[in-house]
């Protein structure tokens, strides 16, 4: 074999060598694009049915407004509407935004620092909402009495008693799990990406 020969053999071997690593890296990307993504896919399903949830909640007590006579139902109500319209809307923004986020296409650099901020914005819109929630309890009560039984709990004090402490507890460690599963997602999500440095 002459020295020619090898060095075409040679140069051959190389081209495909460094076309199958870009075809391996292409695959390793995909498959961890599609991994990142399915980590935000289960809690995507969970926070659609939720969103479903809230805005037939909010239709009921928009067509049911009338029945708030009193200015401080109607405060209760207004409030119930924003929170069950509205923080609905941005979660799945804000997941929707993580969830975009193209490994694929990005450099490392900007995917963990798009991730980042989307994380970030997610935590603290949780964090938002679980506060919230504890004014949600004080707010919804008193319209579902209205609206459900015709009753202003507002002139009824021993209802509060019973009422605010069980749901107080059951929210406090609800939220407190829920927030639980968004930052393990989060957490693991950050680990797969942080795989590709």
């Amino acid at each position: 074999m002459e020295l020619q020969e090898l060095q075409t053999l040679w140069s051959q071997m190389s081209r495909e060598l460094a076309d199958q690593k870009k075809l391996t890296n292409d695959i390793i990307m995909k498959m961890t694009q599609e991994k990142y993504v399915n980590k935000f896919g289960k809690i995507a399903v969970y926070e659609t049915i939720g969103a479903v949830i809230c805005f037939a909640a909010a239709l009921y007590v928009l067509f049911n407004f009338g029945k708030l006579e009193v200015w401080y139902l109607q405060l209760c109500g207004i409030f119930t509407l924003l929170f069950l319209i509205i923080l609905p809307i941005l979660t799945l923004r804000s997941l929707r935004r993580i969830k975009e986020i193209n490994v694929v296409e990005n450099s490392f650099v900007d995917t963990i620092v798009q991730f980042t901020k989307a994380k970030n914005q997610l935590l603290l819109l949780q964090r938002v909402g679980i506060y919230l929630s504890f004014l949600l309890m004080f707010t919804t009560l008193p319209v579902a009495s209205k609206l459900l039984k015709n009753k202003d709990l507002f002139l009824e004090t021993d209802i509060w008693y019973v009422y605010l402490p069980i749901m107080g507890i059951f929210l406090f460690f609800f939220t407190r799990w829920g927030y639980g599963c968004y930052k393990n997602i989060t957490s693991s999500a950050e680990s797969i990406l942080s795989e590709l440095e």
